[in-house]
């Protein structure tokens, strides 16, 4: 019977089979021939060439299963490194993509019988972390190239030698604080009370100490009327002073009512110029949604490109990556005391300034305006209307 026609059905059915995977029962490693039924397998192991490839396994064993289970390891890796990273993954999710390829090295001709014994294999060997879940097995793969280890040792190195900005100015403001104690420790600062008196009528005394031996009954008694006296005046003034601070709570003066109205005038001008948008271009933000995982989360970018008020397009300072993100995934960005900040909101909206202190108290920071008509002023902006200039 001759062969069949090239565009016959036969024949393109015979080469639709053979492009496709086969049965593993009908792999030949050794000599790295599938064949397509159990007649052609048989055929096969009675041929000549896969005589003389026995023979030669033969001699030799181990030597080539050693090989086959080194090309199988090397690529099994190779995969998990390029497809998955450093992810946690199930290691028959990796086998299955693994044997997709029609010239993989298949497992039966390897040291390990089954891919659970290949994966405690790497846990052993320290290649990839592995654990046991009900679920089945699942791997990691852990990199050790040079190139990566240089990386990850600069980051580090470079994360350790820049603080943060946040932790920088906490350490400022405590140093600050410390300076305005005197060098004392809060634990050793006295605690001071208001002093009230619960009536009027209660009398002040004074408690002296003995007096010397030696000093003369006069003298004592001279200190004890001067003492009633003093009291006395004390409780006169006492109560003429608390009857003038109440005369001064009930009526303000005409300048006390000109500040306080300023104030209320100025409040409302500043509420009256805010926006509900506060993006700007050059302007340092710190990503706050954890939406796009822990790769970008509390990691800082500078915003390239505005869109539609609300939108922004960021590029990440550590990486490079660019994404697109939504003002309500962003926070601005406090530097250290000194630095250059862009005031996003309020009346003095885009205007550069000059960060001089930090209130934590009012969460508020105190900004000199450096351009402008009113440069050189300074202003209490709160930390959501201004962000570091990159």
């Amino acid at each position: 019977m001759g062969k069949a026609d090239f565009l016959s059905p036969k024949a393109i059915s015979n080469r639709i089979k053979s492009k496709g995977l086969q049965k593993l029962r009908w792999y030949c490693q050794m000599c790295q021939k599938q064949c397509r039924d159990e007649n052609g397998f048989k055929c096969h192991c009675m041929s000549e060439s896969h005589q003389r490839q026995l023979l030669l396994a033969s001699e030799n064993p181990t030597k080539f299963m050693d090989f086959f289970s080194n090309e199988f390891k090397s690529e099994f890796l190779e995969l998990l490194r390029r497809r998955f990273g450093t992810k946690r993954v199930h290691n028959n999710i990796v086998y299955n993509e693994y044997i997709s390829h029609r010239e993989h090295i298949h497992m039966n001709s390897t040291q390990w019988e089954t891919l659970t014994d290949f994966t405690k294999w790497l846990g052993r060997e320290g290649l990839c972390k592995v654990d046991e879940t009900p679920k089945g097995w699942y791997i990691q793969y852990i990199d050790r190239d040079p190139e990566t280890i240089r990386r990850q040792e600069e980051q580090a190195r470079k994360k350790k030698q820049e603080m943060d900005d946040e932790e920088r100015s906490a350490r400022f403001i405590e140093e600050q604080v410390r300076r305005g104690q005197g060098g004392k420790a809060p634990d050793t600062e006295p605690v001071y009370t208001e002093l009230k008196r619960e009536s009027e009528e209660e009398k002040v005394a004074f408690n002296l100490s003995v007096p010397v031996a030696g000093s003369s009954k006069s003298s004592s008694a001279l200190g004890a009327s001067a003492l009633t006296v003093a009291a006395s005046s004390v409780k006169r003034k006492e109560t003429s002073s608390g009857s003038e601070s109440r005369s001064e709570k009930k009526k303000k003066s005409a300048l006390e009512e000109i500040i306080e109205m300023e104030e209320k005038k100025k409040k409302k001008q500043s509420w009256a110029s805010r926006t509900d948008y506060w993006l700007q271009p050059d302007i340092v933000v710190k990503i706050i949604t954890k939406k796009l995982g822990e790769k970008y989360h509390k990691k800082k970018a500078v915003v390239m490109e505005v869109r539609d008020r609300y939108g922004a397009v960021v590029k990440m300072i550590d990486s490079g990556d660019k994404l697109k993100l939504d003002q309500n995934h962003l926070e601005t960005v406090i530097p250290a005391p000194g630095k250059r900040v862009l005031i996003l909101n309020g009346p003095h909206r885009d205007t550069e300034a000059l960060l001089e202190g930090i209130d934590e108290k009012n969460f508020s920071a105190t900004l000199t305006l450096d351009s402008g008509p009113h440069k050189g002023d300074r202003v209490e902006v709160a930390y959501e209307d201004f962000s570091k200039l990159a």
